[in-house]
């Protein structure tokens, strides 16, 4: 009787179980359509590719008309008919005329640089896409596994809010109360209008050669905006209540996806090495010091190769970490020191192999996985050391300015 009596006091494991099970995912729901998730990593990754491709195009600027241009040896209408069979957008092909190729090829590099400082995000996130494709697509012989990565970053930024934090439009929110929260301001309309009417122009005058799948993807892009513009127009609350969550759930989607590809990225990497007889020996690393490509500083590749112990640990070293990588974000700790080292390798690389491009798109692809206290210190330390410089700028140009309103 007893027995019956401790059985029947017994609770369920079970009990309760749905309506935490259902607790749960209304807090997830909730979290992920109430607001844009990682604004900083968002901002790091904007930033980091923005600058890296400026840089890039800086860099090749006195070789620009082989690289994309008019004297490319892979010339005009072999990359027409390589376009015609992969269906790639560029704004290349549109005419051979080297006007058209300058104006397109600086404009890039003022769209890289506009984002880079956050300046209407929005329009020019996507600029930055058509302008990566374009250069990228148009001498596809030419990239490697950086210019791959910014590739595929490049449309990934276009549906992330990487503007929240670190950028002019944040700083214009902040300053201007009266700015509306859809940036609805006559810039960013002026913008919109100056994009749809080059399109149109370039679509009817038949300039632009454009397929109906990727004349849909800019005209839908397009038309987002303007339905943004009209939703802050008409001040309707419910509407402007689901284009948030929209943009939220995109914004945190492409997110999530960067991340992924991150972890893809190494997960390949590291799985492909595996199966290399030079990287199960040991003996990779051997082999980049010595060809002429990848050894800028003779003496620093010879003293790295000189080691044999050194170039065994760090071959293994490195396929170690880049297969363990996407294990380890269960463990925030352990991720964190092999992001650490996963940077200090790409930084190595940079100097060591001379690939300053393809390491600083790794660098800046890793910081989506920083934690956002690191990030918020870093950005605080920076903003110092900028108030600072200013600081003493103000200083030394005050007197100089007050002896001429003085004298005048």
């Amino acid at each position: 009787m007893s027995v019956e009596k401790d059985t029947a006091r017994t609770a369920s494991p079970l009990k309760g179980m749905g309506t935490r099970l259902d607790v749960a995912i209304a807090t997830g729901q909730n979290k992920i359509t109430s607001a844009a998730l990682a604004p900083y990593q968002a901002a790091v990754v904007r930033i980091g590719f923005s600058l890296t491709f400026a840089l890039y195009l800086l860099r090749e600027w006195p070789y620009r008309l082989d690289l994309y241009g008019t004297t490319n040896p892979w010339g005009f209408d072999l990359a027409q008919r390589l376009n015609a069979s992969n269906h790639a957008f560029t704004v290349l092909l549109w005419s051979n005329h080297r006007l058209w190729f300058e104006l397109v090829y600086h404009a890039v590099i003022a769209v890289s640089l506009l984002l880079l400082l956050g300046w209407h995000t929005r329009t020019m996130s996507m600029l930055f896409m058509v302008g990566v494709l374009s250069l990228m697509n148009r001498s596809i012989l030419l990239g490697d596994g950086g210019d791959t990565l910014i590739h595929l970053m490049a449309s990934y930024l276009l549906l992330t809010r990487c503007g929240q934090v670190w950028s002019l439009d944040a700083r214009r929110r902040e300053r201007t109360a009266t700015l509306r929260p859809d940036g609805c301001d006559r810039v960013s309309v002026a913008l919109w209008i100056l994009a749809g009417a080059g399109l149109a122009v370039a679509q009817v005058t038949g300039f632009a050669k454009i397929s109906w799948g990727w004349a849909a993807i800019l005209w839908g892009l397009w038309s987002i905006q303007a339905l943004w513009f009209w939703a802050g127009r008409r001040r309707s609350p419910e509407l402007r209540a689901l284009l948030d969550v929209v943009a939220h759930l995109v914004h945190n989607a492409a997110m999530l996806v960067i991340a992924a590809q991150v972890c893809l990225l190494y997960a390949t990497a590291g799985w492909y090495k595996i199966q290399g007889a030079r990287w199960q020996d040991g003996s990779a690393l051997h082999f980049p010091p010595n060809l002429h490509y990848f050894s800028p500083w003779t003496a620093l590749s010879q003293a790295l190769d000189g080691r044999s112990i050194m170039v065994t640990l760090i071959t293994y070293g490195t396929v170690i970490v880049q297969v363990a990588f996407p294990f380890t974000l269960l463990n925030r700790r352990v991720k964190n020191v092999l992001l650490a080292i996963l940077i200090t390798e790409h930084a190595t690389i940079a100097v060591i192999c001379g690939l300053p491009f393809f390491s600083l798109a790794m660098i800046a692809a890793d910081m989506v996985f920083l934690p956002t206290n690191v990030l918020r210190w870093g950005g605080a330390r920076m903003a110092a050391a900028w108030d600072r410089i200013t600081a003493r700028l103000r200083r030394s140009t005050g007197p100089r300015a007050a002896v001429t309103r003085t004298g005048g």
